[in-house]
C-alpha cells in the first residue's frame, strides 16, 4: 500500500506540472498574437507636462498636389529644438495613418533638429535661425519616389516649421548626420530652403474637351 505522504506528494507534483503547462500555453498564445499583429514602428510621443495648444500643420494632399494649413491641439515640449523635432515627428506620423491624403510609411523619421543662429544676416534682414533637420536613413529608404510626392513632403515640413517658429528663416536637411543628395531621387536635399508659407492651392480640374460632331 502506497503511504499517504507519497500520494500527497504525487498529486502535488502533478498539479504543479499542469499549472506550469497552462502558463506555458498562455505565454505561447500571447507571443503568437504579438508576432501576428501588424508592425507599427512609428515612435510613440514622449509624455509631456506642457499644456495643450493650437498648432498649425501644413498638410499635403497627393490627389490635388496641394498643401493646406490645418489647426490641431496637442502638447509640445518647451525646449525649442525638441519642440521642433516633436512637431515634425507628429506631422510625419499623421501621414502614416490610414486614409492619409499623403501616405508615408510609419517608422522613425527625425533624429534631431538643430536651430542655428544666422551669424551675418544680409542687408536689411533681421537675425534669424537656420533649422537643420537630421532625417533618419530608414525614412529616406522608404519614402515614395516622385517629383510631386517628394516636393510635397519637403514643403509640408518647411511650412509647418515656419508657422510654429517665425524666427526660422531657412531650412537645411541632413540624413543620418550627413549631407544627402535627394529625398528619394528628386527633391534636392543639398540646397538651403527659405522658411516661408508653403501653402499650395488645389489644382483646378481640367475641362474635358467636347468631341466634335461628324
Amino acid at each position: 500500500m502506497i503511504p499517504r505522504y507519497q500520494r500527497i506528494l504525487f498529486w502535488s507534483l502533478s498539479a504543479g506540472i499542469l499549472l506550469m503547462a497552462a502558463f506555458l500555453l498562455r505565454g505561447c498564445e500571447q507571443a503568437h498574437k504579438r508576432l501576428a499583429a501588424p508592425n507599427d514602428a512609428t515612435p510613440i510621443a514622449a509624455p509631456s507636462t506642457s499644456s495643450t495648444q493650437d498648432i498649425t500643420l501644413y498638410l499635403a494632399n497627393d490627389e490635388d498636389a496641394s498643401i493646406s494649413p490645418a489647426t490641431e491641439s496637442f502638447a509640445l515640449p518647451q525646449d525649442p529644438p525638441v519642440r521642433a523635432r516633436t512637431l515634425i515627428e507628429h506631422l510625419l506620423a499623421t501621414y502614416s495613418l490610414p486614409g492619409s491624403a499623403h501616405p508615408l510609411q510609419s517608422g522613425p523619421a527625425i533624429d534631431d533638429v538643430f536651430l542655428l543662429t544666422d551669424p551675418q544676416p544680409t542687408a536689411g534682414e533681421r537675425h534669424g535661425q537656420t533649422a537643420v533637420i537630421n532625417l533618419h536613413g530608414s525614412f529616406i529608404d522608404h519614402h515614395p519616389s516622385g517629383i510631386q510626392v517628394e516636393a510635397l513632403t519637403v514643403h509640408s515640413i518647411i511650412g509647418t516649421l515656419h508657422a510654429a517658429f517665425p524666427q526660422i528663416t531657412s531650412v537645411r536637411f541632413l540624413v543620418d548626420g550627413q549631407p544627402h543628395d535627394t529625398l528619394a531621387g528628386h527633391a534636392d536635399l543639398l540646397r538651403i530652403y527659405p522658411a516661408t508659407d508653403t501653402t499650395i492651392h488645389p489644382r483646378q480640374p481640367t475641362e474635358t474637351p467636347e468631341l466634335s460632331q461628324p
